[in-house]
């Protein structure tokens, strides 16, 4: 997390294929030495390493998407690409389990290693890198530019709060969850999760041509992300009140928000220039794993006052964790959506004016008669 502003100002300033396959050769080091390791401190070193070198691999996407392609189609291409890198969370569930027991967990690493190596020597090699020179900019290129605009501080409480939260809920405690709550025994459990995984890979490309659809017919792709915001909010809902049936729908509903960075870096990408896009993007993901730590730690100090029940917390002390996590999604989403009520209703209340020659004013922009449809109120007048 500490490290995502200065990848994306290092991404904005030396290019995506410098960046990345540097840090793709400390991630190699790092599986490396994890894999040969014989100590805590070994273990944790290149553990840390593996997170260095990986922490760019989101952005690095991004900002390549950006560089190359047109804006409007931003949505389509980040779901497609967060879709191929979600595949990595669908290989940690069954498929891992089945090479633990092939060759173990130091032969895992061991081939992680040797991949990851390739893949920096591919992107280095086969990547092509756009001249800074063709990406011109109207904005300095700096954090202010970023943590100054009103439009970053509209989208982010929400995407912090929703897809942090979503990352936090099925990266740690949906296993607890179906552990504790549903009690499934681990085969179903972890075939629960690789459902979840799925779910996330698929539901990141969904969005993404959702999105694309819904720019073309002249629509914010901000009004499909707060319904995504709504849908997690309805799916944590459904926990919280645990009915009698299985939980992998609200849990696979809880993926699909986790994906939703396909719409809010597409956001991002329109609200800053070229320049800043891999900044901005930094700064958002900052506050989105921030969130996701503060909702991983939180839940479990709250699950621990509770005393433990044949060794499983309580369904109450979920609910309650849950619940607590629910309240503050609503209050960014209604944070979110402040502003646009208010433009509703500035619309709700401009006024018609008759003018000659078959013209109306419309808070003060002039409106030619045949595209407004005139409806006759109560009391006889027209609008």
């Amino acid at each position: 997390m500490a490290v995502q502003i200065p990848i994306g100002m290092c991404l904005d300033r030396f290019g995506p294929r410098r960046v990345q396959s540097a840090l793709l050769v400390v991630a190699a080091a790092g599986a490396a030495l994890f894999s040969l390791s014989s100590g805590v401190l070994s273990l944790l070193v290149g553990r840390a390493m593996i997170g260095l070198g990986t922490a760019a691999a989101l952005m690095t996407g991004l900002k390549i998407i950006v560089l190359w392609f047109p804006r409007e189609r931003m949505a389509l291409l980040n779901g497609f690409m967060i879709m191929l890198g979600s595949l990595g969370a669908v290989t940690a569930t069954a498929p891992a389990e089945v090479v633990l027991e092939w060759i173990g967990w130091r032969g895992l690493f061991g081939a992680l290693a040797a991949m990851t190596a390739l893949a920096a020597v591919l992107i280095y090699v086969v990547v092509p890198e756009r001249s800074a020179g063709a990406l011109p900019s109207t904005k300095p290129a700096t954090l202010k530019a970023i943590y100054s605009d009103a439009r970053f501080w509209r989208i982010a409480p929400l995407s912090a709060a929703c897809i942090g939260s979503a990352w936090a809920l099925q990266s740690l405690w949906a296993a607890p969850w179906l552990d504790d709550v549903e009690r499934l025994d681990r085969t179903k459990l972890v075939d629960e999760l690789f459902a979840m995984a799925v779910a996330l890979s698929f539901s990141a490309l969904f969005l993404g041509l959702l999105a694309n659809g819904v720019r073309r017919c002249g629509k914010a792709t901000e009004v499909l992300f707060a319904l995504v915001a709504v849908l997690l909010i309805g799916a944590e809902l459904v926990l919280i009140l645990h009915p009698p049936w299985p939980s992998l729908l609200p849990w696979c509903a809880v993926s699909v928000a986790a994906s939703a960075t396909a719409l809010t870096y597409a956001i991002i990408g329109d609200y800053f220039p070229i320049a800043l896009v891999a900044r901005a993007n930094g700064a958002l993901n900052v506050l989105q794993f921030g969130w996701a730590f503060i909702v991983q730690y939180g839940t479990g100090l709250i699950l621990e006052q509770w005393p433990l029940e044949a060794g499983h917390y309580p369904l109450v002390a979920y609910q309650t964790a849950f619940g607590v996590n629910l309240a503050l999604q609503l209050a960014a989403l209604l944070w979110f959506a402040v502003p646009w009520l208010e433009g509703l209703k500035g619309k709700a209340g401009a006024l018609l004016v008759r003018q000659g020659s078959g013209l109306w004013i419309l808070d003060e922009v002039i409106v030619p008669a045949a595209e407004l449809v005139i409806v006759e109120t109560a009391e006889g007048g027209e609008w």
